[in-house]
């Protein structure tokens, strides 16, 4: 076990000096801000003559479109797409929704998938707080939905997630979500009297689950509306506490990666899953846990639960983001890192740009 006491308030400062922990605690302000000005942004009467809408972006500008699509994959009669490359597929045309998501808009991925729209009569938004994407995007006319708001781009998912959620409102792609924004901002603001630093350790889950990921190659399970919230988990714990970590989703893990559990025999001790649950599964994907689980116990690998909080879909998924941001904030400060900076990340992108 770490000699790092998490209950001792004096670690903060030392191993986080930028200050993750407020960035974590500001989601539900992220929330409310951003939808209260997506909800004044203008945009043309012809952004309603759509079949598709495709989100560009990467890392932590990219999830809030993976977030919308399984939100809504019930609701919605177009597809929504996130795509993660250069350059542009083939299907987007001039009834293309493209939402250019790039919060620093210095992202050469989204940059050049964007640049290749300006070919194309698609309907086209860029969301950012400004650098080449917004100036790009100014020059030909393109709708900016502009972030006021300084943070490392993934400790801003409210703005990723919510300004598109109330874009496809206003469209009248989906119902009025107001009410939804506001239970699920109320229960962000609940949570965080259970999980922030001053709840000790005894009655804080999130602490404890960080403590019980130390040490372990961590695989976070997820399905349904969880299942790009577990994507998150993954890259939150990738970047903020610098561990391994992957993510699965069910139905499709139960045809693959039970099987192989078991080897090799020395990473299943130090292997741990999370999976993370709501009670709008569909019952049979719950069962798939249930037996999933059982045979953890017979490869000897060790699981946790997490549920989702809140009466609608989305409080429940922004519950679980949020909770898995506070642990891989804890297991940051347990392996005595920085959550901050990504100085891998930065080093690939300084040989990028020497290429």
């Amino acid at each position: 076990m770490t000699a790092v006491n998490l209950d001792d308030l004096n670690i903060y400062p030392r191993y986080d000096p930028e200050d993750m922990l407020a960035r974590i605690k500001e989601l539900p302000m992220q929330c409310k801000q951003a939808w209260q000005t997506a909800m004044n942004f203008k945009l043309p009467d012809s952004y309603r003559d759509i079949n598709k809408v495709v989100v560009l972006g990467v890392g932590g500008s990219a999830i809030g479109g993976d977030l919308i699509r399984t939100l809504l994959q019930s609701e919605m009669r177009v597809p929504v797409i996130v795509h993660r490359d250069y350059g542009l597929p083939a299907y987007v045309d001039a009834r293309t929704l493209l939402i250019a998501s790039s919060y620093s808009g210095n992202t050469e991925e989204t940059l050049s998938a964007f640049e290749s729209a300006l070919k194309i009569d698609a309907k086209k938004i860029a969301v950012t707080t400004g650098g080449r994407l917004g100036e790009i995007a100014a020059k030909n006319n393109v709708p900016v939905f502009k972030i006021e708001y300084k943070a490392q781009p993934r400790a801003a998912l409210g703005f990723s997630f919510i300004p598109t959620l109330g874009i496809l409102q206003k469209l009248g792609l989906i119902e009025d979500k107001s009410a939804d924004i506001a239970g699920a901002v109320r229960v962000l603001g609940d949570m965080e009297k259970r999980l922030d630093e001053k709840s000790p350790l005894k009655s804080n889950p999130a602490k404890q689950l960080a403590q019980k990921l130390y040490g372990h190659l961590i695989v976070v399970y997820g399905a349904g509306i969880t299942a790009e919230v577990a994507h998150r988990w993954k890259t939150q714990l990738n970047e903020n506490s610098k561990a391994w970590t992957f993510y699965e989703v069910f139905p499709e893990l139960n045809h693959n990666s039970v099987v192989a559990y078991s080897l090799p025999a020395e990473i299943a001790p130090k292997t741990r899953v999370v999976l993370l649950r709501s009670p709008g599964l569909n019952p049979r994907i719950r069962l798939r846990y249930e037996v999933t689980c059982e045979l953890f116990k017979k490869s000897g690998v060790a699981y946790d639960f997490v549920d989702g909080e809140g009466k609608s879909d989305l409080s429940q998924m922004v519950s679980l983001i949020s909770f898995g941001d506070y642990v891989s904030y804890y297991l940051a400060l347990l392996y005595k890192v920085d959550p901050t900076p990504v100085k891998m990340i930065a080093y690939l992108k300084e040989r990028l740009a020497k290429g």
